[in-house]
C-alpha cells in the first residue's frame, strides 16, 4: 500500500505539474473540475489493494490528455474558449452596479462587496469599472480622481527597480549567483560586517539588487539588516 501511494502521488504531481502554474492558483472551471476528479481518482487505488494499480494511473494520465485537448481547442477557437471558461463580465460601470448582470452570474450584492474588498477598494464611489474575470476573480478600475499619485506625476527622480539576487540562502553562499552578480569577497565580507553577522553559515538570507540595495538577516538574529552599498557590478541579471 505504500509503494502504490508513492506512486500514484508522483503520478498525479506530475500531471498537476504540467497543466501549468495556473492549475495550482486560479484555475478555470473545466481545470477545476479535471482537479477535482484526479484527486478522487487517486484515493481509490491507494487504499484498496484489489483494485490494480494501473486502473488509476491510465484514467489520470487519460485526464492530463484530455487537459491539453481542451486546451488547443482553447487557443484555436474562439467559440470553444467561450463555452469552456465563459467571458469576462463587467459588474460595476460609471453608471452604477449592473444588476442584471449580477443577477446572471447568480451574486449578491454581499458577494459583490466581498470581491471588491479584496480589491483594497472600500467604497463604490471610488470605482470606474469592475470586471470579474472567468476564473472568479475581481479586477477594479478607480476613478482618476481616486487613484494615488506616481512619482513621475510627482516629478520625483527614482533609480530603476530590478530584481533582487539570493547571495546567501540558509547559510549556503550561492557561488553561481555570486559570480552572477560580480559580487567581490571584500564587499561581501563588509556587508556581513554591517549586519554584525560573523560567518555565512550564520547567514539566512542575503540578497543584493542592481542599484546596490543589501539585505541581510542572520539565522539567530532578532531583527533583519537593509542598507545600500556602493556597488558596480549590477546590472547584469
Amino acid at each position: 500500500m505504500l509503494i502504490r501511494s508513492v506512486l500514484i502521488y508522483i503520478c498525479a504531481l506530475i500531471v498537476i505539474r504540467l497543466m501549468g502554474k495556473r492549475q495550482i492558483g486560479e484555475m478555470q472551471p473545466f481545470e477545476f473540475v479535471i482537479t477535482l476528479i484526479i484527486a478522487d481518482l487517486a484515493c481509490v487505488p491507494m487504499a484498496e489493494l484489489s483494485v490494480p494499480l494501473v486502473h488509476g494511473l491510465v484514467p489520470i494520465l487519460s485526464l492530463l490528455i484530455v487537459h491539453f485537448l481542451i486546451c488547443v481547442l482553447s487557443r484555436k477557437f474562439m467559440f470553444a474558449r467561450y463555452l469552456l471558461t465563459g467571458k469576462p463580465a463587467i459588474v460595476i460601470t460609471p453608471k452604477g452596479i449592473d444588476y442584471k448582470e449580477l443577477k446572471s452570474l447568480n451574486m449578491t450584492l454581499d458577494d459583490l462587496m466581498e470581491l471588491v474588498r479584496g480589491c483594497n477598494v472600500y467604497s463604490l464611489s471610488q470605482i470606474s469599472y469592475a470586471i470579474l474575470e472567468t476564473n472568479g476573480k475581481m479586477c477594479v478600475i478607480s476613478k482618476s480622481e481616486c487613484e494615488p499619485p506616481t512619482r513621475e506625476d510627482l516629478k520625483v527622480k527614482v533609480s530603476q527597480n530590478s530584481l533582487p539576487m539570493n547571495i546567501i540562502m540558509d547559510g549556503k553562499l550561492m557561488q553561481e549567483n555570486v559570480e552572477i552578480a560580480g559580487l567581490k569577497s571584500a564587499l561581501l565580507n563588509d556587508c556581513l560586517d554591517k549586519a554584525s553577522v560573523k560567518k555565512i553559515e550564520d547567514v539566512l538570507i542575503m540578497t543584493i539588487d542592481a542599484n546596490g540595495e543589501v539585505f541581510i538577516q542572520g539565522k539567530n538574529a532578532k531583527e533583519c539588516f537593509s542598507f545600500q552599498v556602493d556597488y558596480n557590478g549590477g546590472g547584469k541579471w
